[in-house]
């Protein structure tokens, strides 16, 4: 392979023209002749630039609206000539076949069709064929042709050129050819994702992920593992989408609880104030109220210890009240819908602290499909979104729940969802009270909650331990009656659970012993 290339002519053809104007005229003005296509070329001649249409080279005219316009030998042919092997260049001296140095193409605008919520046949007319065809001849042919797909890379073609005497050098076309194949590849991810989903496929034999580099991290969970953050296309108002405001780049912990976080707290809506406060991955804390700040004083009540340094999440703007109670300690990350200039002000004087603003809530409960790696495969599944509402409960005990116990019951359901298995957790007037996350033991879980609620009522300088007349969730069956007991003892009056053990009727005697009331879910909510 050749190591530098002088350009000499480019072929553009891009449905995204942002730039495209001043990179042409820049390439122009270095002598290199320009080629291009339909409104591309338009474009380039209403600029006052000299331009060359494909169909001039390729002496066929663009057909079948435009399906047909590049696939052609002239247009191939000159982006995967070898410029080193004597066959190629008589095939493309014999055949009139000129030579492309650089490519620049960017696909039809599939991906932004499809999340606009267009038709069937709309997404299929924007569907590229002569664009990849085209970034997959030129990005194998790198040894002699340089290939764009993104706009953010005009800048450092010119840079290149200037660098170079008007020549790409192959370690400059090698890292471009790495970007084109990624991006056909991320393109036909998206088309065969769509379609799986649009003809109702929920296990298509191959499937494709794919991604775009949001920030480079300085490590992973742990300082001897490199990371990165990428990007699905999806938009979701999330830590993915957020603005960040102020503070330092978020880690790939601080992304990974933020998420967590902000997805637990998008559980309760608009309606009225809640905040979630998370810890490695898990809830510490979540209330609602009356005002941000009583719904951020509640969350913090429950486990004041693990709040520090935690990831706070609201679901309503962040106001200079609660932004000054929440600066009391330190936080990794506050992020919210939205911050007022206020609460701005409020934040930046502590610079450390990462604050991000999402512009709304994501919708909890719509379809999305979730991976995990292990060895050798990936894990899919869709996102947990069930839903269970009031008349979803089944009470079987003798004594049903009050208003105030069916309420908090749901409250303490949906953070269940949001909590590792085996999953524990207290509630008493909407806000937690003890958490129990992640023991091997659901037993284990329901005694670490009470003993959380215990801590709770020594830093809170309350009389008695908040479990006294709290309801509990269990986000699995209890296998025995032991959990439900240690659960009773702790002054538990109500337990949400979804049933189906073989000693359900043990559990459901040991309630009405207890003078419990219980509803079981028929739904569980395992998250590991």
């Amino acid at each position: 392979m050749t190591r530098s290339v002088p350009l000499t002519r480019a072929l553009i053809s891009v449905s995204d023209k942002t730039g495209l104007i001043d990179f042409a005229r820049a390439l122009s003005a270095r002598g290199v002749e320009l080629l291009s296509t339909g409104g591309t070329a338009k474009a380039l001649r209403e600029a006052g630039m000299s331009v060359r249409d494909v169909a001039e080279v390729t002496g066929f005219p663009e057909m079948m609206d435009g399906r047909v316009k590049t696939l052609h030998p002239k247009v191939h042919g000159g982006l995967l000539a070898l410029r080193d092997n004597e066959e190629h260049l008589a095939a493309m001296k014999e055949h009139d076949i000129l030579n492309i140095d650089l490519l620049v193409v960017n696909l039809y605008p599939f991906e932004a069709t499809v999340a606009k919520g267009a038709a069937y046949d709309d997404c299929i007319e924007n569907i590229d064929i002569g664009g990849p065809a085209m970034i997959r001849a030129a990005a194998k042919n790198h040894g002699f042709v340089a290939t764009v797909v993104d706009v953010e890379d005009y800048d450092a073609v010119l840079k290149e050129l200037d660098e170079n005497d008007g020549a790409t050098t192959l370690p400059f076309r090698q890292k471009l050819a790495q970007i084109a194949y990624a991006r056909t590849a991320a393109y036909d991810a998206a088309v065969s994702t769509w379609m799986a989903g649009a003809i109702g496929e929920k296990a298509p034999r191959r499937r494709a992920f794919a991604g775009t580099i949001a920030q480079t991290l300085r490590y992973g969970e742990n300082p001897h593992q490199q990371a990165a953050f990428y990007l699905d296309g999806t938009n979701r108002p999330g830590v993915a989408t957020a603005k960040q405001l102020q503070g330092k780049e978020l880690s790939y912990n601080n992304i990974n609880d933020t998420d967590a976080a902000f997805e637990l707290v998008s559980e309760f809506g608009t309606e009225k104030p809640a905040v979630a406060i998370i810890k490695h991955a898990n809830p510490c804390g979540v209330a609602t109220g009356e005002t941000v700040i009583e719904a951020y004083k509640r969350a913090f009540d429950c486990d004041r210890t693990s709040a520090f340094g935690g990831i706070i999440a609201l679901n309503q703007t962040l106001d200079a009240e609660t932004a000054e109670e929440i600066t009391k300690i330190f936080s990794e990350v506050i992020i919210a819908p939205a911050v007022d200039d206020a609460a701005k002000e409020v934040i930046a004087k502590k610079k450390n602290v990462r604050l991000l603003e999402t512009g709304g809530l994501p919708d909890v409960y719509a379809p999305i499909t979730t991976y995990r790696q292990v060895a050798g495969g990936l894990l899919v599944q869709d996102k947990d979104n069930g839903i269970i509402t009031l008349d979803d409960l089944k009470v079987v005990t003798e004594r049903k729940p009050s208003e105030q116990e069916l309420q908090d019951l749901l409250f303490a359901w949906k953070v269940a969802k949001h909590v590792k298995s085996n999953a524990i957790i207290y509630v008493k007037d909407g806000a937690t009270v003890g958490v129990g996350a992640g023991q091997m033991s659901r037993v284990d879980s329901t005694r670490i909650a009470a003993r959380k609620a215990e801590d709770m009522q020594e830093a809170c300088g309350f009389d008695k331990t908040p479990t006294i007349g709290s309801v509990v969730a269990s986000d699995a069956f209890f296998p025995f009656a032991d959990g439900l007991i240690t659960a009773a003892e702790a002054g538990a009056t109500a337990i949400i659970q979804p049933g189906g053990s073989m000693r359900d009727q043990e559990v459901i005697d040991a309630a009405n012993e207890r003078g419990l009331a219980m509803v079981f879910t028929g739904m569980r909510h395992f998250r590991h």
